[in-house]
């Protein structure tokens, strides 16, 4: 399970649609607005992460948590405002993912992370990045990617989530809920301070939860049931049965 990468993508929302808020009698209710309360702005993240280690100590020796990329773009401003002038790079989002950008983010962002991060100790050893089965997710043999998974020395690998298997992802066993609780604590008013509080909420996040919930991962051992005393005095009812049986044939 240590090397064994887990990523999947998830969008992450600037507001809740609705709030609860605990008041003193005397304060006022906070002032909440947004552009559309029907269409919240979002951006997706990639994340990756893996199983923390530990030393005898339980000292922190890898935190596990490869990195978590946001789907966006910069663009120059079309038009002034009286925010910013016209051609002021403003960040946007990818609303839509396909396998090219998918491509490029695992390529260009994902691998360069795992180089920089993962244990030097097993860097020669078998890394495997476990995808699920999205259409937008490339192929096990994808030439490009294989080209660029062996560099300096690593052993990169695609593997498929199993089907219908949401327990078989550490991200969504409960990693992608925590942070979204850490981000939703604070109150973005842009897509630049979204992205902000999810990468705080992300580096936020302690390794010894992540190495909690990829515990949950494992399945569990089924123990074998003791016999029941029913079938214990069954047995026994069955056992006499069968001697008083003998004793009238003889």
């Amino acid at each position: 399970m240590e090397n064994i990468i887990h990523v999947d993508e998830k969008w992450f929302y600037m507001t809740k649609q609705s709030e609860k808020y605990y008041l003193l009698p005397d304060e006022d209710e906070p002032l909440r607005t947004c552009k559309s309360k029907t269409f919240i702005t979002k951006v997706m993240f990639l994340a990756a992460v893996t199983r923390p280690r530990f030393d005898e100590s339980r000292n922190e020796l890898f935190s596990g948590k490869i990195g978590i990329f946001p789907f966006i773009n910069k663009e120059p401003a079309r038009r002034s405002s009286k925010n910013r002038s016209a051609g002021t790079m403003e960040t946007k989002t990818i609303n839509s993912i396909n396998k090219e950008i998918y491509r490029s983010y695992i390529i260009e962002k994902l691998l360069p992370a795992i180089r920089d991060k993962w244990p030097r100790i097993d860097a020669g050893n078998p890394i495997f990045i476990q995808q699920d089965n999205a259409k937008p997710h490339i192929g096990l043999d994808d030439e490009y990617f294989q080209s660029n998974a062996t560099k300096d020395g690593f052993d990169i690998c695609l593997i498929c989530q199993p089907p219908n298997s949401p327990d078989m992802n550490v991200l969504d066993l409960g990693f992608f809920n925590a942070i979204q609780g850490l981000q939703y604590q604070q109150a973005p008013n842009s897509i630049d301070a979204l992205i902000e509080v999810v990468q705080k909420s992300f580096d936020e996040y302690l390794p010894t939860k992540l190495n909690h919930t990829s515990y949950e991962e494992q399945p569990a051992k089924k123990k074998p049931k003791k016999r029941k005393s029913m079938e214990q005095g069954l047995e026994g009812l069955l056992n006499r049965l069968s001697e008083s049986n003998v004793e009238s044939s003889s």
